[in-house]
């Protein structure tokens, strides 16, 4: 059986920067909630064993290698260490949400091993940019049996 987080959540984000988190998903996020930029301009949450797997390269990456640096030193500053209150919410740092241009609409989506939050606009967008991509995905994006190959 999957594990992971799946489905769309439509939370608002109160003026406190409070999210609350999917009710399917606290008991999971109890111990905690590791806040990550992620790509795409949208925020990555994480278990804290989940973060351990997902830093673990970047964190035991030479120091002597610059691009290494740059990746850590962006990726772990950016990095937030968040308990869920009784409620199930957590606070998101203004810092996070300046970089996911986050207003009282967002999206919460769940991605596999993470979870994303999204502004419900540009998740809107987002969605939409990759409906044919998911319709008919390029040669090799999954190589897996049954999906499309060269």
């Amino acid at each position: 059986m999957f594990t992971g987080f799946l489905g769309t959540y439509t939370p608002r984000m109160d003026d406190k920067g409070r999210v609350t988190l999917p009710a399917r998903y606290r008991e999971t996020f109890a111990p905690g909630v590791m806040i990550v930029r992620g790509q795409d301009h949208c925020l990555y949450l994480f278990t804290p064993d989940g973060f351990d797997d997902f830093a673990e390269v970047a964190i035991n990456a030479p120091i002597t290698n610059a691009e290494a640096r740059g990746y850590q030193r962006y990726m772990l500053s950016n990095t937030d260490d968040q308990r869920p209150d009784a409620q199930g919410r957590i606070s998101i740092p203004i810092r996070m949400r300046e970089y996911a241009g986050l207003t009282k609409d967002v999206i919460i989506a769940g991605v596999g091993k993470r979870m994303e939050v999204w502004d419900a606009d540009e998740w809107a967008r987002y969605e939409a940019s990759q409906e044919a991509g998911y319709a008919s995905p390029p040669s090799g994006v999954l190589n897996q049996p049954g999906t499309a190959s060269s």
